[in-house]
């Protein structure tokens, strides 16, 4: 199973995906046929967000669709050589997916051989639940079971950081919260600018930036960039 999962976008001072290019061309191994799924966007629309991908990633010469697009979303799917997943609301995304009947499609196709690429959201998609997203529930997803592809729970654009005088709980109180309820769960608080890329049976932490590492009764463990989870 391939799978590059991105923290985020976008970094200060540089394009749109443009510090993710090198992870991503480093994975594609000859493939070259992507579909991409849109639906987390929300103030954004579809046909938009297909484009902007289509033009941050234009260097590496890839045939970009959005499975919006798509007569038969569930064939285009089976065809894909690339699945990629955009950030915006997790909710919405996985509402959108459920609704479609996708869920299980993307999971065939990557276990058949598609590479997926996730960021943000996306990210959060390939986790057992998206129990540990950032984003406002705007929309019931129907449950928050996800696909299951990556055994441990990703909290993206993780920081601990908290503006002076702000009295609301930090990132990892809230994961915390989570661990009192489900002390079974394992948490990667995932930086901006990192990444995990899952190939040949490994996960590696890639970026510049340590990840932490949350389980239930233990203080977090940092994780250095190189990191294998397995």
């Amino acid at each position: 199973m391939e799978l590059l999962l991105l923290s985020n976008s976008v970094l200060p001072g540089s394009g749109y995906l443009e510090f993710a290019v090198p992870a991503l061309q480093k994975q594609l191994a000859g493939r070259r046929k992507a579909l991409f799924i849109p639906f987390a966007g929300v103030t954004q629309g579809w046909d938009a967000y297909s484009d902007k991908v289509r033009a941050a990633l234009a260097p590496l010469n890839l045939e970009i669709s959005g499975i919006h697009e798509a007569a038969d979303p569930v064939a285009a799917l089976a065809d894909a050589e690339i699945v990629m997943v955009g950030g915006g609301n997790t909710f919405n995304l996985l509402k959108e997916c459920r609704a479609r009947g996708l869920l299980e499609p993307i999971r065939q196709a990557v276990t058949k051989g598609a590479l997926y690429v996730g960021w943000s959201a996306g990210s959060n998609l390939t986790c057992p639940t998206i129990r540990t997203t950032n984003d406002m529930p705007i929309v019931d997803p129907g449950g928050f079971d996800a696909l299951d592809l990556f055994p441990l729970q990703i909290n993206p654009h993780f920081t601990n950081a908290l503006p002076q005088g702000h009295q609301g709980e930090t990132r990892e109180q809230r994961i915390r919260e989570l661990l009192a309820l489900e002390p079974t769960l394992e948490v990667i608080g995932l930086p901006e600018g990192c990444w995990i890329a899952v190939s040949d049976g490994h996960a590696q932490l890639g970026g510049a930036h340590p990840a932490l590492l949350f389980k239930a009764d233990a203080p977090a463990a940092s994780l250095p960039a190189g990191h294998r989870f397995f």
